[in-house]
């Protein structure tokens, strides 16, 4: 997968080239912002499969988990729903 450079201009647009790879810098911000919405988007795969076979769930809330990452700790907002069978796959419970 190659990000176009368009994109990559607006990610690093307003930062400080010395702060990039710090301690909650912005390869820390992305990996807590793609992170968290692949785990929304497990949550919305799940309860798709939930009405599909005609189960009423929904989301409830978020939880809160901090992971070690190679270079830093995230504190992930975890999204929860209602009736709790959700397990991530990203960030197992």
């Amino acid at each position: 997968m190659t990000i176009e450079r368009e994109v990559l201009d607006r990610l690093l647009a307003g930062h400080d080239p010395q702060d990039i790879f710090s301690k909650d810098g912005l390869l820390d911000e992305l990996k807590k912002a793609l992170s968290e919405r692949v785990l929304n988007a497990e949550l919305d795969v799940h309860l798709e499969n939930e009405q599909a076979a005609g189960r009423e769930n929904r989301r409830n809330g978020r939880s809160s988990k901090t992971v070690v990452t190679g270079t830093s700790k995230v504190v992930l907002d975890i999204p929860r729903d209602r009736s709790g069978p959700f397990d991530p796959q990203l960030i197992a419970k």
